[in-house]
């Protein structure tokens, strides 16, 4: 009877010992597993490095890239009113004011007032049989570069006596104009004048009951 009960309690610490065996080898093939798996962590996170560098890199050089243009850009916008407005308000002379031809046309025309004492640069100066367009161009439309043209509306007849014979049409014009500054613009009777597609246009139009 002792000789069964041996063998049942050899084969029952083998089963133990077979047990532990298959644990500790499962644990061996987990700690491998997890340390291979560090390992391409570490070789992915290496490589997100070098990559973050690079995109780093790259940035700095878009970064320089975008100034020059930038550079170029607002050297360009020194020729906005001839290359752009001038020839923009001729094309919404005839839209909006039905005016086929000016009488007279200025760009950058500088005046001195009736006094003789102050001289002004006018971007823009149109003239038709009843209108006078004024023209104020800013290639960044600030709100207080926009009051500054409000303000000095009513001294434009010192530079130009024909307001009163004929109609003021004043005109603030850009590229680009906010919902704001053409609401601001509106309200002080401006016509606001900017890009659309390859063009310029007024919107504001609901002025033109007015003139």
């Amino acid at each position: 009877m002792g000789e069964p009960a041996l063998k049942e309690e050899l084969t029952d610490l083998q089963v133990a010992m077979m047990e532990l065996a298959y644990q500790s080898m499962k644990t061996d093939i987990a700690i491998k597993q997890l340390s291979k798996e560090m390992s391409q962590f570490k070789d992915e996170m290496s490589q997100f490095k070098d990559e973050m560098k690079q995109f780093k890199a790259e940035s700095q050089a878009d970064r320089k890239s975008m100034n020059k243009r930038w550079g170029e850009l607002a050297n360009k916008m020194g020729t906005i009113v001839e290359d752009i407005v001038a020839p923009g308000l001729k094309g919404v002379s005839r839209e909006f004011f039905q005016v086929q031809d000016f009488d007279f046309f200025a760009v950058r025309l500088r005046k001195l007032n009736s006094e003789g004492t102050v001289r002004k640069e006018f971007d823009v100066v149109a003239e038709t049989k009843d209108l006078v367009f004024i023209v104020e161009t800013k290639a960044t439309p600030r709100t207080e570069y926009i009051s500054e043209f409000i303000r000095s509306i009513p001294e434009l007849k010192s530079w130009f006596p024909i307001i009163g014979k004929k109609k003021l049409i004043p005109v603030f014009a850009s590229l680009y104009l906010s919902e704001d500054n053409i609401t601001f613009l509106t309200k002080n009777n401006i016509f606001a004048m900017a890009t659309k597609d390859d063009s310029m246009t007024i919107y504001n139009p609901e002025l033109l009951e007015f003139i």
